[in-house]
C-alpha cells in the first residue's frame, strides 16, 4: 500500500466516524418546534370556534338563582339554542342585558399580563370574562303565554296549568312563589324569565320580557367546582300539561 493510498483510507475512516453535523440537529429541533407552534395554533382556532359557535362557560355571580346554582359556579351553555335547538319552558338561559337589568358594578380593569392570560384561556373556554355582562334565569312563559301568580296555594300559573315549581327556593314559612301577584301575557318573540330565588331575584317581574335574540345559549351542566359537577334540570315534568298558547 502506498502512503498516499493510506493516507486517503484514513480520511475516510474519519469522516465515517464523525459526528452528525450540528446543522442536520438543529434542523430536527426546528422542525419539532414548527410541529408544537402548528398544533397549538390548530387547537386554540378549534377552540376559539367551538366557544363561537357551539358552547362556552360562565360562572355565576349573584344568588338570584339559589340553589341550583350558587355563586362562583362555573356553567357550560350551549349556544346552538335558540337558533338550532329550540327553546323549551324550564330552560335555564343566559342572555345579555336587554337595558338596565344589571346592578352589579363591572370588574376593575386587568393588568396587561393578566388580560393576556385571560384573554388565551378565554380562546379556549377556561375564562370566562364578560359573565358580569350576562345574566342567567329560567324560562317559564314563551311567547303567547299567559302567566298568572299566585293562586290560593300560593303556585303560579301558566296558560291556566297551576305549576309545582319544585327547583324554586323561598324564605321560611313561606308558600307563595312570588311576593308580587302578577298577570302577564308575553310578548311574541321574547320570554318570562324568573329566578329561582324567587325572593332574591331581579327578573321579568321588575324588568320585563326578554327578546329571545339577546339569548346566548341554554346552560346544560355545572363544570366547576368538581364537587359541583352536574346536568342543569329544565324539570320539564313540572310544565307537563301546558298547552301551547293560541
Amino acid at each position: 500500500m502506498t502512503e498516499h493510498t493510506a493516507s486517503a483510507a484514513s480520511e475516510a475512516s474519519t469522516a465515517a466516524n464523525a459526528p452528525v453535523d450540528s446543522p442536520s440537529r438543529k434542523k430536527i429541533a426546528l422542525l419539532f418546534l414548527r410541529d408544537v407552534v402548528v398544533i397549538v395554533a390548530a387547537a386554540l382556532v378549534i377552540s376559539f370556534l367551538i366557544k363561537t359557535f357551539l358552547i362556552r362557560s360562565f360562572y355565576i355571580p349573584s344568588e338570584s338563582m339559589q340553589s341550583t346554582l350558587l355563586v362562583n359556579d362555573r356553567i357550560i351553555v350551549n349556544q346552538l339554542v335558540p337558533d338550532v335547538v329550540p327553546l323549551e319552558r324550564g330552560d335555564v338561559v343566559v342572555f345579555r342585558d336587554p337595558g338596565s337589568w344589571l346592578t352589579i358594578p363591572s370588574s376593575p380593569p386587568l393588568a396587561p399580563l393578566e388580560a393576556a392570560g385571560d384573554w388565551v384561556f378565554s380562546l379556549i373556554g377556561l375564562s370566562a370574562s364578560d359573565s358580569d355582562q350576562h345574566l342567567i334565569k329560567r324560562v317559564i312563559g314563551m311567547p303567547g303565554d299567559r302567566i298568572v301568580c299566585c293562586n290560593d296555594l300560593g303556585q303560579l300559573s301558566v296558560n291556566g296549568v297551576p305549576l309545582d315549581e319544585k327547583y324554586v327556593k323561598l324564605p321560611a314559612d313561606t308558600t307563595a312563589v312570588s311576593g308580587q301577584d302578577f298577570i302577564t301575557v308575553v310578548p311574541e318573540g321574547t320570554l318570562w324569565v324568573m329566578g329561582d330565588n324567587r325572593y332574591d331575584s331581579s327578573d321579568s317581574r321588575f324588568n320585563g320580557v326578554v327578546p329571545i335574540a339577546d339569548v346566548v345559549g341554554r346552560a346544560f351542566v355545572i363544570s366547576w367546582p368538581l364537587d359541583r359537577w352536574q346536568w342543569i334540570d329544565s324539570y320539564p315534568l313540572v310544565f307537563n300539561g301546558v298547552e301551547r298558547a293560541q
